[in-house]
């Protein structure tokens, strides 16, 4: 057994998220929305970065590619992603020889050849070892838009704090499996939420350099639950959210709404009135969290405050939504926030005529 904070594929954080949608001008306006800005353009294909901090999202418009099928297949949608890996080549052998499946990526003269995997609903995971500024992959295949800053601040959000997967009933511990055997991820949370009609359950899979996390959802029961929903949506399984982390979220939080990007609605007043009974002595200014339906979860348990702070965005591309969260010093996901969530996107199913509340 592979000691559990061993580094096998030499990870260090996620590289890019990529999108492609079967409509086009469709992801630019919302990545603009969320704080990007388009820093540069590919040399010889119709790919696009855009960026904000650290956080990269590329915009593949490229005809007949992996990512034009899978937009066809899903609709507007994350259609990839990428770890940085310590050795791209290394790492690429070794998931080949543990049973992974290669993506033939398809490339032109003078451009690198990006080392892929098949991941959840086929979608590529390239294993990437050039990032760093004046010698990325951007560097080599990209041309950067003059007068643009390389990392510009937008919106305020740093980085990729998770990838969220809603999976079919019945395969997320395949899927754990796969981010357990080949990069030697570990589950840190498991939660099974039980909302008024519907209920999911879901693993929290960690890459040991701690900065990659995968959670997996799957619906806990036959029915037509929000996991079951999206899968019918998007016609597969998925990325269903992608959390950017900030350092302040009141700041962030606001520019967003500013630039009319819709979020979910806390629960209720109820939720906001208990805080103090639930995190007593947080801290945080409650009619500020309540003005923006900012959710609060963590512990204050023996005199030290760890705090989560998040908020989602409604669907923006189909039903893949974004959310919204700043840490302090707490590491887990807002599971004191879960069924709280949980049982108002059931409202807002029934409210659609998705879900038919049952008679008392």
């Amino acid at each position: 057994m592979t000691d559990l904070f061993d580094n096998p594929m030499g990870l260090m954080g996620f590289e890019f998220v990529e999108f492609a949608s079967p409509t086009p001008g469709v992801l630019e306006p919302i990545f603009e929305k969320l704080g990007f800005t388009l820093v540069a353009r590919h040399r010889s294909k119709d790919v696009l970065l855009y960026r904000q901090g650290d956080i990269n999202f590329i915009v593949n418009r490229e005809p007949k590619s992996v990512a034009a099928y899978f937009a066809a297949e899903h609709g507007p949608s994350a259609c990839g992603l990428a770890f940085r890996v310590k050795d791209a080549h290394q790492a690429y052998a070794r998931a080949l020889e543990l049973g992974a499946q290669p993506v033939d990526i398809p490339t032109g003269p003078m451009e690198l050849r990006l080392p892929a995997i098949k991941g959840i609903g086929g979608a590529p995971l390239y294993l990437i070892d050039r990032f760093e500024d004046g010698k990325s992959i951007y560097d080599i295949d990209f041309e950067f838009v003059e007068g643009v800053e390389r990392h510009p601040a937008g919106h305020g959000f740093k980085v990729i704090d998770h990838l969220t997967h809603n999976v079919y009933r019945g395969r997320m511990a395949y899927w754990a499996s796969f981010y357990e055997k080949l990069f030697n991820f570990r589950e840190i949370r498991y939660f099974d939420i039980q909302g008024e009609y519907t209920g999911l359950t879901s693993k929290a899979m960690t890459a040991p350099d701690g900065k990659i996390r995968i959670p997996l959802n799957e619906e806990a029961k036959q029915g037509s639950g929000q996991i079951e929903e999206f899968l019918m949506q998007f016609n597969g399984e998925g990325i269903q959210h992608v959390a950017l982390l900030t350092d302040d979220i009141f700041d962030s939080v606001d520019k967003l709404q500013l630039a009319g990007i819709p979020v979910m609605t806390a629960p209720n007043d109820v939720y906001y009135e208990m805080l103090q009974e639930r995190l007593p002595g947080h801290g945080e200014t409650v009619n500020e969290l309540k003005a923006r339906g900012i959710l609060l979860d963590g512990s204050t348990r023996d005199g030290s405050r760890r705090l989560l702070l998040q908020i989602f965005s409604q669907a923006l591309l189909g039903p893949v939504f974004f959310e919204f969260i700043q840490r302090k010093g707490d590491d887990g996901f807002g599971e004191g926030n879960f069924k709280a969530l949980f049982e108002s996107m059931e409202r807002d199913q029934i409210r659609r005529g998705v879900l038919q509340a049952e008679p008392a």
